[in-house]
């Protein structure tokens, strides 16, 4: 059980820690070596073994407890990132089982239930990209050179905008239209890694002043749209606008997942990697009040209700419940200010209760943290070929109707029961196949394997 945190500002100890110190060698002079002499190297090797680290080669992850004790991965990150990509499939699930003629965000048509379905998996892409930037961070802590690290940046990064590209756009046919390729979190996630791979070699301060610039001032420019730019149009829609760039007469690629503030979001992570270098009860303090402060911040900012989101929250007519979900829906595309705080906020404060968590269901969630981009690859195709199994059977088609069934099928209705039942065995039956490939993984160190 975590203990009990007393509040206070955490401005201070937060800045001293990101800010940089000599004994963090997130920090110091990484060029070609650690930034560190043989003393402090050995200090520091010592600290990030002393309760943060937990890996020893060969040994099963689900036959010892959740710990961070003596492992090079960090098994609360580990955790977050398990629990926030099996919600990931819940959202994907309700797409495919349980379209519906309106978005569950428009509230005058959704039931709470529906709404509060899609909004629990807001915290997904923020977690992940907040915490690819922190994995960054943590490979300088274990002795990787600035130019290491920004090699593996850019290879990966090309690497997951080729996948979104070709095998994720693929996965996806007949839900979204096919003459468009779509680009989403897995294209935010390559760009902001190859941007993060120049990042890294500024002054942790220009770093810091350049993602709070994105993070918190982008909403600034949301009343430009891509047509009053005209010739600038796609860059505008690749940075902060949906828009569909044309590439020929009848293809063109779709930004569902524009780049900004995504690419600040990771560097915010890259420089709370700093707190990995602190005394693990205050790191677990310091997490935890920044969360608190961040979802403080997100409730003030949302009740003055004039600035951090293009949508302002309003009096439903519905009542008071639905009221508080005009409070809580905020814009995720693209992320808001305010979508940013809601939903990094309490993920920061979990990362600290997590590191306290042990057990078979923190293990259960460990190990899809540790496979998360093998999850991502494998899910949408099971859901998307069970969608058309089980529509196959209930209405005897297997046709193009991802998108529009209530305008081509008999007797149609969106059921949560379904979608909530088709997640929870998509889960489940990619557990053996994850766990399989999590052996792969810490058997084999062929180096093809981190790109998966």
């Amino acid at each position: 059980m975590l203990h009990r945190f007393t509040w206070r500002s955490p401005a201070p100890d937060i800045l001293q820690a990101v800010a940089g110190c000599e004994r963090c060698p997130c920090v110091g002079s990484l060029a070609g070596s650690s930034g560190m002499n043989g003393h402090q190297s050995s200090r520091k090797a010592a600290d990030i073994q002393r309760g943060q680290t937990n890996d020893k080669v060969g040994r099963d992850p689900l036959s010892s407890p959740v710990t961070n004790q003596g492992r090079s991965r960090i098994d609360s990150i580990d955790l977050l990132r398990g629990v926030v990509i099996v919600l990931m499939a819940l959202d994907h699930a309700r797409g495919y089982f349980g379209p519906a003629p309106y978005g569950p965000e428009d509230l005058s048509r959704a039931s709470a239930f529906l709404f509060l379905t899609r909004w629990v998996t807001h915290f997904c892409a923020p977690v992940f990209v907040f915490l690819a930037g922190l994995g960054t961070a943590l490979l300088q802590a274990r002795g990787k050179s600035r130019a290491e690290i920004s090699q593996f940046l850019v290879s990966r990064g090309v690497w997951l905008v080729f996948i979104e590209l070709t095998v994720i756009n693929l996965s996806w046919l007949d839900f979204y239209y096919g003459d468009v390729l779509t680009i989403q979190v897995i294209w935010a996630l390559g760009i902001s890694m190859i941007l993060l791979a120049g990042m890294i070699w500024l002054p942790r301060w220009q770093i810091a002043a350049l993602a709070i610039a994105l993070v918190a001032g982008h909403n600034l420019f949301d009343g430009i749209q891509p047509d009053d730019l005209g010739g600038w149009a796609p860059v505008w829609g690749v940075l902060h606008a949906h828009y569909r760039i044309p590439l020929t007469e009848d293809l063109g690629v779709f930004t569902l997942y524009p780049l900004v503030p995504w690419m600040g979001v990771m560097a915010l992570g890259y420089l709370a990697g700093s707190l990995y270098e602190l005394e693990p009860e205050r790191r677990r303090r310091l997490l935890a009040r920044l969360g608190v402060g961040l979802t403080i911040a997100f409730i003030a900012l949302r009740l003055v209700n004039l600035y951090g989101d293009p949508h302002l929250w309003s009096v439903q007519e519905k009542g008071f419940p639905f009221t508080m979900l005009s409070f809580l829906n905020t814009t995720k595309y693209p992320a808001s200010l305010l979508f940013l705080l809601m939903t990094l906020g309490p993920a920061l404060w979990l990362l600290a209760y997590l590191e306290k968590v042990s057990g078979s269901v923190a293990r259960f969630f460990v190990l899809f943290g540790r496979v998360p981009f093998f999850f991502y690859i494998a899910h949408v195709p099971l859901i998307h070929a069970g969608a058309a199994l089980w529509f196959w059977t209930r209405h005897g088609t297997v046709g193009p109707w991802f998108r529009k069934p209530w305008e081509s099928l008999d007797g149609y209705e969106p059921n949560l029961f379904v979608v909530y039942a088709a997640w929870v065995l998509v889960v489940l039956a990619l557990y053996p196949l994850c766990r399989w490939f999590a052996g792969v993984k810490r058997r084999h160190r062929n180096p093809w394997l981190r790109y998966l």
